[in-house]
């Protein structure tokens, strides 16, 4: 994995990247009949409350047909597919269409843009900003538009109680339809910027989860593997000195030659098993979870050092007096700080420093390049999900077109294990990230 020095997550072999809005319908047939209902029973109740309680005159046989019409119509959509499918993006449309066709159809009764209910065909734009892609929206905003002008000119006269008459200037109407389109905008608007934030939040937060499990997976394997060379060791050994016993009292050539097979394969297995144990000194789960600082900053910059024209170097420094802590072997830390130093390498001119300082209260990691910086826009919104820029950076080596998620996961590792994460450009250039932790949340023994 690296990342660009616009917050870019990539991999080698890794797809070309998409698009993480909305892309496609979530609208399900349960959500839509449900809110159908809620809003047939909201139409049925105000014309009983005009009607009845009021006394206000209106084409009521008319405006309960166009009611019933809704109602049949959802009916029938409720009944056609299980209430978990989910709509296609036309078939979405077409059906929020008929909903912003019969709500027109009921204010075309009552009064035109004259009603303050012209409100109402907010409501299916609203659902589809935060259900549907962009142009199905767009289709269905342009539709409620038209519809706000046509009923500031035509219409039935708004309801009214006999013997009162109320006149509506023309000039009111045609606010009230301006007025109607940029809310229909507006609500639209944030309603969708707001369902895009929170799908790229959700999508980057799984792939955090993604990351750190495969980082636990790997670390558990070591771990297995440390514990398997410490406890084959010694049946190993005894199979040696058994062999070696047996070569020295066979009787036959064929027995000799057998036992110092059984030598040479004993021996063969030591020393692969000596391989795997090489990271951890000792066996034990307890010590391989554990390691030195410099330690840590040297596993962080290994699979790095061997960058043609880049010197990776590391430092530890801590305050005088001060003990050096040994921390707690965490993945979440090692493929964070891994990370940000493939990035510095990617754009290092020369160099890349990672350091390791600490006193008696807090341990800090920096790593620090001599590259071009982060750019001024870009340096702000480092850390957010998906932040986009154009693609292949200049001054990167690698040129990848990143999907926004790499600083984004790298800091929210770091500081799920309580570090304080922090980015800026360094003087007189270069970038500069850090984490910084009490050294009561790393350090083995601390607490």
């Amino acid at each position: 994995m690296s990342l660009d020095r616009t917050g870019h997550h990539t991999a080698q072999g890794e797809a070309e990247p998409v698009s993480f809005g909305v892309r496609r319908s979530q609208l399900r047939v349960r959500t839509l009949v449900t809110l159908r209902w809620l809003v047939i029973a909201g139409e049925v109740l105000l014309l009983l409350v005009m009607g009845l309680g009021l006394g206000f005159q209106a084409p009521y046989p008319l405006c309960f047909a166009v009611i019933g019409a809704g109602a049949w119509i959802n009916l029938l959509t409720g009944v056609a597919s299980p209430g978990q499918r989910v709509f296609g993006d036309m078939e979405a449309t077409g059906q929020l269409a008929v909903d912003l066709l019969q709500i027109g159809a009921l204010l075309y009764l009552t009064g035109g843009t004259a009603n303050p209910f012209i409100l109402l065909l907010i409501a299916p734009v609203t659902l589809a900003a935060a259900t549907l892609p962009a142009r199905p929206v767009t289709a269905l905003g342009v539709l409620a538009g038209a519809l706000s002008v046509a009923l500031a000119f035509f219409s039935l006269p708004l309801p009214d109680a006999p013997g009162r008459e109320y006149v509506i200037p023309e000039s009111y109407r045609i606010g009230a339809a301006i007025a109607n389109m940029a809310g229909i905008a507006l609500i639209a608007g944030y309603v969708r910027q707001a369902a895009e934030e929170s799908a790229r939040m959700a999508l980057a937060l799984d792939m955090t989860q993604a990351v750190l499990a495969r980082e636990q997976r790997l670390s558990a394997l070591g771990a297995l593997a440390a514990a398997a060379a410490h406890e084959l060791g010694t049946p190993l050994a005894t199979i040696s000195i058994v062999s070696k016993e047996m070569a020295r009292e066979a009787t036959t050539p064929q027995v000799k030659e057998d036992a110092e097979l059984l030598i040479a394969q004993a021996e063969r297995c030591r020393e692969i098993l000596k391989r795997l144990s090489e990271t951890p000194e000792t066996a034990s789960d307890e010590v391989h979870e554990r390691m030195s600082l410099r330690q840590l900053v040297q596993e962080v910059i290994e699979p790095h050092a061997g960058v043609k024209d880049v010197r990776v170097e590391a430092i530890v420094t801590g305050a005088p007096g001060v003990k050096t802590p040994d921390v707690w072997r965490l993945p979440e830390i090692t493929h964070a700080m891994t990370s940000f130093v493939e990035n510095a390498v990617d754009f290092a001119a020369a160099e890349v420093l990672v350091s390791a300082r600490f006193d008696a209260d807090s341990v800090s990691i920096e790593v620090r390049d001599d590259g071009p910086g982060f750019a001024p826009e870009i340096l702000a919104k480092l850390g957010e999900p998906y932040v986009t820029s154009r693609p292949g950076v200049e001054g990167g080596r690698t040129g990848h077109i990143g999907m926004g998620l790499g600083f984004f996961i790298s800091k929210t590792l770091l500081e799920r294990t309580g570090a304080v994460v922090t980015f800026q450009n360094g003087r007189p250039r270069g970038a500069v990230v850090s984490a910084r932790w009490p050294r009561s949340r790393i350090e083995v023994g601390a607490g």
